[in-house]
């Protein structure tokens, strides 16, 4: 095959057969496709031996990635190639993946690819990958490997930013993810109708993973509201009540930093903070409530106060990120408000610690350590991205987007929201950094 050979090499702190394993199950492919390429998973490779995992790509094009048998060594190696005729002929590739065993339960995996991309573009993605293997392996390696700590969790919003994300790490932690779902239902999913659970719903579950609900993005009108707060109040409680019900054993719902109200000021915000004012405040208490049915009996529940999650799928980010690389984003107004921020694989983490630690129960804020200002924060995605930011935008811009209210409990909300709760046991965080935490998700790790 034509083509260079590039070769990256990462050595991880977990045993061979973890490491090989968590390549082996579902959600691997996922876990490790870099959020700023363009590309999503139209397939997974059912095996590492004879599978064909399937990429789309813009304008229709797909990359099939074809494992080859002969590749093939159980445990120790894996092979795949692209077999798709237009992108084989202008890229040629083929990626031999080697697990090399390490004193002290240790695992060397070295990529070598023969291809026409050139390293720059190979370097970023397989660094990536080393910190999401390292950085996932650990994250499983806190509550040990065994089958008996392996969960079923049933899991609404399956489909979403987060929801897709935490789906493809409890499945390559060894755990069973049962989306429930409203429309047509697959292999591992169940059939869920908000309003009207079924009994049966939950059997054989251990945990609940609850994410479903409408976007807060969009005009504060009243039908927006509308189902902003419909979509979270009623079906939580519910749930949480058949939970209850069937002895699951954790429900672990969403939640959100809204509760503390669009804007106090440089308060330091903790769990034992009191609620704020206002229209998302409203929501986010009666949402929590509405999982609080599940209290009581065998039922833990955790509610995950989220804050701004950074992700280039999806978000602020998703927003900003087009706007700063042309050169045209700058700080929102004064610049002053709080941002209590969290990366999208930091917030799995903390989900995954919610279902892991039977000690842990209530509110549970699921951000960084280190909220920053809005114009601290534009500067860092601003150097990050080597762009200005000398564009400040005026408040009347979010206005005519979301509307005085809107503009006011989204937009310019100011919240100084720490994780007390998580820092008090001792939870590790992969980005405690704003800039480190965009420069992993961007692909923007070297300076220049």
């Amino acid at each position: 095959m034509e083509g260079v050979a590039y070769q990256h090499v990462a050595t991880f702190d977990a045993p061979i057969e973890e490491v090989f394993s968590w390549h082996a199950r579902p959600g691997a492919i996922r876990r490790l496709l870099p959020p700023w390429q363009p590309v999503k998973v139209a397939q997974e490779a059912y095996s590492l031996e004879d599978g064909v995992a399937v990429l789309s790509m813009p304008a229709g094009i797909s990359w099939r990635a074809r494992h080859e048998p002969t590749g093939y060594v159980a445990g120790r190696r894996f092979t795949d190639v692209l077999d798709t005729a237009v992108l084989g002929q202008a890229l040629a590739w083929r990626h031999v993946h080697s697990f090399a065993e390490l004193p002290g339960d240790r695992t060397q995996l070295t990529d070598e690819v023969r291809t026409r991309l050139p390293d720059r573009f190979l370097e970023q993605m397989f660094g990536y990958r080393a910190r999401q293997i390292a950085g996932d392996l650990a994250a499983h390696g806190r509550w040990g490997t065994s089958t008996q700590q392996r969960l079923t969790v049933a899991m609404t919003g399956s489909s979403g930013l987060v929801g897709s994300a935490l789906s493809a790490m409890l499945t390559t932690g060894g755990h069973t993810v049962v989306s429930l779902v409203r429309g047509d239902t697959g292999p591992e999913a169940r059939r869920w109708d908000p309003l009207d659970p079924a009994e049966d719903l939950l059997e054989g579950v251990d945990a609940i993973v609850h994410l479903a609900g409408a976007p807060i993005a969009g005009r504060f009108s009243q039908s927006h509201k509308d189902a902003i707060y419909d979509s979270r109040v009623t079906p939580t409680r519910l749930l949480a009540q058949l939970a209850a019900r069937s002895g699951v054993k954790s429900f672990v719902s969403a939640s959100a930093i809204g509760i503390y109200g669009a804007d106090r000021g440089d308060e330091e915000l903790t769990e034992t903070s009191g609620r704020g004012d206002g229209f998302l405040a409203d929501v986010v208490d009666a949402w929590e409530t509405a999982a609080d049915a599940a209290a009581g009996g065998d039922t833990r529940v955790v509610k995950v106060r989220t804050g701004i999650v950074q992700s280039p799928n999806g978000g602020a980010l998703a927003l900003l990120r087009p706007l700063f690389a042309a050169g045209l984003g700058g700080r929102l107004g004064s610049g002053r408000q709080w941002m209590a921020w969290i990366g999208l694989d930091d917030l799995l983490d903390v989900y995954l610690h919610s279902l892991m630690d039977d000690a842990i129960d209530g509110p549970m804020n699921a951000v960084a350590p280190g909220p920053v200002r809005n114009t601290d924060y534009t500067a860092t995605l601003a150097k990050v991205l080597h762009r200005p930011a000398v564009l400040p935008v005026p408040p009347i811009g979010p206005r005519v987007l979301l509307g005085a209210e809107g503009a006011r409990e989204v937009a310019a909300a100011s919240q100084r929201v720490l994780p007390t709760r998580l820092t008090t046991l001792g939870h590790p965080f992969r980005h405690s950094g704003l800039e480190a935490c965009l420069r992993h998700c961007l692909g923007h790790m070297r300076e220049d």
